[in-house]
């Protein structure tokens, strides 16, 4: 059955999943507070800031105005970036609460918050009342828009505590090129998908200062190993790790230039300061961000994560990429098996 589905973010990856949904038939608004990105999707289909010379589906309608979007609709996917979900979820539970509505609420936001390290769904929780959803949904894997758009074969993970709520997400997205999977580890599926980025970020300055595919395989691999430890420290299943929403999403996002952590990266493997490397990007690079919260996080829960703790020397301490990588790997010997 058709939808009525309200996309909360106009970005990339928001305005990319808004335009699967609207090629499997549904009827979908996305929500931006851009005006002139919204009458530039309206009028011209297009959204050359985020994703150039790409032509969504005509009947994909923008709006300004995010009650017009919610109000009525059986799923509300929000694609906000870490550092503003917080505000968009505050503003959305007024929404929801003038309307009297009670959807599913999904996301696909890949991050840690800052000082509180809460991740996407516990921020949703605590800022929309319970009733006035009905689930909160994880929409996570490996999955860059620009390959999406162009449909690439892609899987995903849909995961809740609400089996139901991860089965309609699965049938809302499913197609010939997009296949979604379900799991019930929100926990799993949210660390993956935000630590993967610290990870993508040292895969593109390995690259940046010249290192080849040994190098790289070995920063996947060992990274994976962090990103496993720290997840399971606060309760999530260990298999979650070698899914789509962890290996799988790490993969993507540490061999492709598609990804911006790791664009963000090789440019710090290059020489360039981090300042000048967010001011050229134009856009959210996750993973700078979640580096910090990660390494605190590491820190109070004594969670050892060495590369997570190099990146963020790094990024936060000005210390020589070069040196950190030297540093890593001067580290007393260890066994590989935890």
């Amino acid at each position: 059955m058709k939808k009525q589905i309200a996309v909360l973010g106009a970005g990339s990856w928001g305005s990319v999943l808004a335009n699967v949904l609207a090629e499997n038939g549904h009827q979908v608004q996305l929500w931006s507070r851009n005006p002139d990105q919204v009458a530039e999707l309206n009028e011209h289909h297009t959204n050359q800031k985020y994703l150039a010379d790409f032509t969504y589906q005509p009947a994909l309608h923008a709006t300004t105005d995010m009650a017009a979007a919610v109000t009525g609709a059986q799923v509300v996917l929000v694609v906000i970036p870490t550092k503003g979900l917080r505000q968009v979820s505050h503003q959305l539970a007024q929404v929801l609460a003038a309307s009297g509505d009670q959807p599913v609420i999904a996301h696909a936001t890949k991050g840690l918050e800052q000082a509180t390290y809460k991740r996407p769904s516990e921020i949703l929780a605590e800022e929309i009342p319970a009733a006035n959803w009905q689930a909160i949904v994880v929409l996570s894997g490996p999955s860059h828009a620009e390959s999406v758009a162009i449909h690439d074969m892609t899987a995903v993970t849909a995961a809740s505590e609400d089996l139901a709520s991860a089965e309609l997400l699965q049938s809302l997205f499913s197609n010939q090129y997009f296949r979604v999977y379900t799991n019930d580890d929100v926990i799993g599926a949210e660390f993956g998908a935000a630590l993967k980025n610290i990870i993508s970020i040292g895969a593109g300055a390995l690259q940046g200062l010249g290192y080849h595919d040994n190098a790289r395989a070995a920063l996947i691999t060992r990274g994976l190993a962090e990103i496993r430890r720290l997840g399971v420290a606060f309760g999530a299943n260990p298999l979650t790790f070698i899914g789509l929403s962890g290996v799988g999403d790490l993969v993507v996002t540490a061999t492709s230039k598609n990804s911006r952590n790791w664009r963000a990266g090789y440019q710090l493997g290059q020489g360039k300061p981090l300042k000048d490397v967010i001011e050229q990007m134009g856009m959210v690079i996750e993973g700078v961000y979640t580096t910090k919260a990660a390494f605190e996080l590491a820190q109070k829960r004594h969670v050892k994560m060495p590369i997570t703790e190099a990146i963020y020397r790094v990024l936060y301490e000005d210390e020589n990429v070069e040196t950190a990588i030297k540093n890593l790997m001067s580290r007393e010997v260890t066994s590989e098996v935890e």
